[in-house]
């Protein structure tokens, strides 16, 4: 096989919105303080369109409460970097196994016919516990929202999707394989595990369609879940002094959306600022 040239100095420039003309669904982007709704931003301004999911029961039952999809929304379209894109918004109950699929094609419906980059953001927070206090119940919602729905996006987003350079798929670890795991959410840390595990066979995969596939373990992001003397102690555990925030891992993310990425694949990338754990 002959080799490849060197890039043109042209080539080595970089495009300052590398992915005009793509298109993108972003699960879980329902808060404006959390991951999805930065990554979503980080998308717009490089360019994309973008489709954002939101489940907002999930949301209300958590002590952060809900944000209005219609302000999350704004702050996307605000950060969009081609007047011409297309961001819009939708609602979308992941646990239920029917919704991956019909989730994948209104988000290309919608963005104009064809789906770029998936980013499976979406995770089922609470309804968990250590090893004596899980139950069935918990492990199956857990199974059903964090691995079944990631594993049904990725295969309808496959089936979706002509083969040809430029396909995306990232998706989201917790750390749970690193030093002293999760004792206290054994069915977060078992279903985000998964992920993580089966990210080299699915990359294998999808290669010949032109998809690469990678997950991101973004450390411990401010997502207004946490306050006082225990985020403090979280702090002093950065070399920095501070959390990661939600826009970190959504630069990371972003970068493994644009054709620079395109040799990174079946890869689980640990983005966490130098956390000690």
């Amino acid at each position: 096989m002959p080799r490849l040239p060197h890039p043109t100095p042209e080539e080595l420039r970089r495009d300052p919105l590398p992915l005009r003309g793509r298109t993108a669904l972003v699960t879980g982007a329902s808060r404006r303080g959390g991951i999805g709704h930065a990554v979503a931003r980080r998308l717009a301004a490089y360019g994309a369109s973008v489709y954002l999911h939101h489940h907002v029961p999930h949301d209300a039952e958590q002590p952060w409460g809900a944000d209005r999809p219609e302000d999350v929304l704004a702050s996307v379209r605000d950060a969009a970097g081609d007047p011409g894109a297309r961001i819009v918004a939708g609602p979308g109950d992941l646990a239920d196994p029917a919704v991956p699929a019909e989730l994948v094609g209104r988000a290309a419906h919608a963005l104009g016919g064809q789906l770029d980059i998936l980013v499976a953001n979406h995770a089922q927070s609470g309804f968990d516990g250590s090893l004596d206090e899980i139950d069935a119940a918990m492990l199956d919602r857990h199974w059903s929202v964090d691995t079944r729905a990631v594993l049904l996006l990725v295969q309808a987003h496959a089936r979706s999707r002509p083969p040809g350079p430029g396909g995306r798929v990232v998706m989201m670890t917790s750390g749970q394989d690193l030093a002293g795991g999760m004792p206290g959410e054994i069915a977060y840390a078992l279903q985000k595990g998964a992920l993580a595990s089966i990210t080299r066979s699915l990359s294998t995969t999808l290669a010949e369609r032109g998809i690469t596939v990678n997950t991101v373990n973004p450390g411990p992001v401010d997502t207004d879940y946490l306050t006082g003397e225990s985020y403090d102690a979280v702090a002093a555990r950065f070399p920095s002094g501070r959390w990661g925030m939600p826009d970190d891992p959504a630069r990371l993310i972003a970068w493994l959306a644009t054709d620079e990425a395109c040799w990174i694949t079946g890869e689980v990338i640990t983005s966490e600022g130098g956390f000690r754990r």
